[in-house]
């Protein structure tokens, strides 16, 4: 579960900025990561990004997320595990471009990680999909993941998640709902100001 002070902590070594022919600001690629895998899928880009950004719906495809929970407007709670395992844990969205990127960083402490997702059209008028993902654990597990073992194991569950989510779109063949916004630095982005608050909690992600 994350706390309060958790989306206050300095953002690890995300990321920089990179702009674009449409003058669009963007993250750059993980500088330094132990995972990059990518699936074409035979959906437009709008498809595949409003559908991923439906995190509620992962354990519908995935053979390890057992439920997301939206925590704050950018902060979600995922539980994974195989049988009777399970893990739960934060996770803080601190740049979102919508039909183009995504990127995260765990709040959790011990081993954290950050990762991105980018979404690239095809010639054939699917979706290029990327995962990168750099997992930086403490004490005796930094040895054990920089082993070629740990980041084969890695891939290939990432890999295996991706082929998923391309089964699962593909079948269903568009997407189930979306959400368009923009995030900077773990903040939603508003074109408008923001109406007053209402005490029925509103989450942007679905």
């Amino acid at each position: 579960m994350a706390h309060e002070d958790d989306a206050q902590q300095a953002v690890p070594d995300m990321p920089g900025t990179r702009t674009d022919g449409d003058r669009v600001t963007r993250r750059r690629p993980l500088r330094e990561r132990h995972v990059e895998e990518t699936v074409e899928v035979a959906v437009p880009v709008r498809t595949a990004y409003n559908q991923w950004t439906q995190f509620k719906t992962f354990p519908r495809f995935s053979t390890v997320v057992r439920g997301v929970e939206q925590i704050r407007p950018a902060v979600t709670a995922w539980t994974i595990g195989y049988g009777l395992l399970r893990r739960r844990f934060a996770v803080e969205i601190v740049e979102q471009d919508p039909d183009a990127y995504l990127a995260w960083r765990g709040l959790e402490q011990n081993p954290s990680h950050q990762g991105e997702v980018e979404f690239r059209p095809t010639e054939s008028g699917g979706t290029a999909i990327t995962v990168r993902m750099l997992l930086e654990p403490r004490g005796a597990a930094r040895i054990l993941n920089r082993s070629s073992w740990a980041a084969r194991l890695t891939a290939r569950l990432v890999q295996g998640e991706l082929v998923n989510f391309k089964q699962f779109i593909e079948g269903v063949g568009q997407e189930g709902g979306a959400w368009r916004g923009t995030i900077r630095n773990g903040r939603v982005q508003h074109d408008h100001p923001e109406p007053p608050r209402s005490r029925v909690a509103q989450w942007p992600v679905g």
